[in-house]
């Protein structure tokens, strides 16, 4: 006995059919559409995009093949779904970590990506709970996490549907839509220093927090991307007379000596920064001058350049260390002078090919920090 189908039916039974051989079949075979993922990190969280790549294949895609505002699409329980943002089932957008997408927030965790396409260059991109159905066919707006409205760009042609990462920054970067001829952006940002924080914190409790260098990482990366101060001194202050580690070294008191001086405790500073000095290496001290150099701090410089000259007396680092001091402070006689020294017993061939270029510099009349 024959059945005839109505309203739409002959898409309805290749929906249907697809379904049924879906969930009987298990070969793997190739799509029409290709499968694609697109991840980024941006400081330690990771975003990723998972979707179908349809080809524009000679076919006029906005308006047409992708329709524009809210549409039915025969198929499935929503009365009006926005486009898929790909082929196939879900394009599905993942954070590790709580974001803001064009200045608006959104939890860690897995959404269904979808858009809906005006004819007057905006979009509209909808993150949805549901990441798990085919294509928009079962969208309900109740399960809308998030919705924000972008600009669309007209772009050089991409054959393939693509998104890509831009723009990317220590904080934030631009995931892009590109197809046809347009490109629909949006900002995703990440709040980096707190999420390295909590993290910092959480494996302070387990296994790296038995190794001293942990602590000393983690009052680092606080001193310098604005965390809180006291918190890092007390990690510092752990690697230095804590209950477990007890041992000073010119690392940490370094770290120590930079908080407090951030908290304008400068005598109290400078004393940790002596102590420093005195327990550093020969290339400790030579690196701590060139820091001072690069804050402007040159007569500072000059006076850690020669400490380290008259306690390593005739080792080689410390004749480049007065160079770039005397360089700093724009006597570049002398310096030339104590740079030819360190060239004649730089232990290397790649110091003495470094020592070379500055010595030329210095002969042209050229600083060399």
């Amino acid at each position: 006995m024959k059945k005839k189908y109505v309203n739409g039916s002959a898409f309805f039974l290749v929906i249907l059919m697809f379904f049924c051989i879906k969930g009987i079949a298990q070969l793997d075979l190739p799509r029409g559409s290709q499968m694609a993922k697109v991840s980024q990190r941006i400081g330690i969280s990771d975003i990723s995009i998972s979707y179908s790549r349809p080809a524009v294949k000679d076919r006029e895609v906005w308006g047409k093949l992708v329709p524009y505002g809210m549409n039915n699409l025969g198929f499935g329980t929503a009365k009006e779904s926005p486009w898929r943002a790909g082929a196939n089932e879900n394009t599905v957008i993942k954070f590790t970590d709580d974001v803001k997408i064009e200045g608006q927030p959104l939890g860690a965790g897995k959404y269904g990506l979808h858009m809906i396409i005006y004819e007057d260059n905006r979009a509209t991109l909808i993150f949805s709970k549901n990441y798990e159905a085919w294509g928009s066919y079962f969208y309900e707006p109740s399960e809308d996490v998030l919705r924000v409205d972008v600009i669309t760009k007209e772009v050089p042609h991409t054959e393939e549907l693509t998104y890509q990462f831009t723009e990317v920054k220590a904080n934030s970067a631009i995931a892009s839509l590109n197809w046809e001829k347009k490109e629909i952006p949006f900002k995703i940002e990440v709040d980096v220093t707190n999420i390295v924080l909590a993290d910092i914190r959480h494996k302070l409790q387990n296994s790296p927090g038995f190794n001293r260098q942990t602590w000393e990482q983690a009052a680092n990366f606080s001193l310098n991307n604005g965390g809180d101060l006291d918190e890092a001194l007390g990690w510092i202050d752990a690697t230095i007379s804590g209950q477990f580690f007890s041992q000073k070294n010119f690392n940490n008191l370094n770290i120590k000596a930079k908080i407090l001086a951030k908290q304008g405790k400068t005598m109290e500073a400078d004393s940790v920064m002596d102590e420093a000095l005195s327990l550093a290496t020969i290339f400790e001290v030579h690196g701590y001058g060139r820091q001072l150099i690069a804050q402007g701090k040159k007569e500072k410089a000059m006076e850690v350049f020669k400490m380290n000259s008259k306690k390593n007396k005739g080792q080689w680092p410390v004749d480049y260390g007065l160079a770039r001091a005397y360089s700093a402070m724009g006597d570049y006689k002398t310096a030339l002078k104590h740079l030819k020294i360190a060239a004649q017993r730089a232990p290397d061939q790649q110091n003495k090919d470094i020592i070379a270029v500055n010595l030329t510099k210095l002969e042209k009349g050229e600083g060399i920090n």
